[in-house]
């Protein structure tokens, strides 16, 4: 079973509904993601926990409803398979140094947050709980998982990206970059999409209307808690988020929850009642 919760790791208070949220728009994603790849496997089987008579009480069942989701038992390899579309954040700051990204050469003249030409694999290692993820190349990436899967997770992060871009796009929705994990199968040596999918605590999402080359962009993800963050000097650890910051990033989530799958949280709660 796989459950969402509302707190932000290493911060001391949370984002209310935030659980519900990337439970059932990574849901939606399986769903969409699926249709539009040939041959995509996925770990999700159905919202709520196992079916087992008894597994779980009914209040459990309640505080579950909506942020919980059953899944494939696999194997998760140790990399994250992050996917690049823009240049922003630390991509940005790399590419004005040396014209690189993750150590890739990129085209001159980019501007900040500019597209580029075509999306780029740059995976991270998988950290432990409260550890650090660290940007790796492709080949250390295939150094850690193996050959005989390191190709296929590359071509997966990327078909996944660009699916899921475009179909965002549809709906005023630029993904600027985001982060996937797959897992394996090990009796059928099968590889699947597994953990949360396009969600704001694993993307970056823009508004379509408002974008524009050469400044940063208005986010619907936690970009309102790093610009928090930045502007008071503050590091993540033990901080408690003010309720300004908290019911704007609440609100955002929410939006990008509408504009994504069409509906109100509401709404997709009703519907599993």
């Amino acid at each position: 079973m796989f459950n969402h919760q509302e707190m932000l790791t290493h911060f001391q208070n949370g984002i209310p509904n935030k659980g519900k949220i990337l439970t059932l728009l990574s849901a939606k994603w399986f769903d969409v993601l699926s249709s539009r790849i040939p041959g995509l496997k996925h770990h999700f089987l159905h919202l709520g926990p196992p079916c087992t008579p008894g597994l779980v009480t009914m209040d459990e069942a309640t505080m579950l409803l909506g942020r919980s989701m059953t899944v494939r038992r696999l194997k998760i390899f140790p990399i994250e398979a992050i996917v690049r579309g823009y240049v922003t954040g630390s991509a940005w700051a790399e590419y004005e140094k040396t014209q690189t990204i993750h150590g890739l050469s990129q085209p001159a003249g980019l501007g900040r947050c500019e597209r580029l030409p075509k999306p780029i694999y740059t995976p991270s290692t998988k950290a432990e709980l409260g550890g650090k993820d660290e940007n790796i190349s492709p080949e250390e990436a295939r150094e850690i998982v193996g050959d005989k899967y390191a190709s296929r997770i590359e071509e997966l992060a990327l078909a996944c990206y660009k699916a899921g871009a475009a179909y965002a796009e549809e709906r005023g929705i630029i993904i600027a970059d985001t982060k996937f994990e797959f897992g394996l199968d090990e009796e059928t040596d099968e590889i699947y999409l597994v953990d949360e999918v396009l969600t704001p605590d694993s993307s970056r999402f823009w508004s379509k209307t408002d974008y524009q080359v050469g400044r940063e962009q208005d986010s619907f993800d936690k970009q309102v808690l790093r610009n928090w963050l930045t502007d008071n000097g503050l590091q993540k650890e033990g901080v408690e988020m003010p309720p300004e910051v908290v019911e704007k990033t609440k609100g955002r989530y929410t939006e990008v929850f509408e504009l994504l799958t069409g509906e109100s949280l509401e709404q997709a709660l009703k519907a599993l009642a």
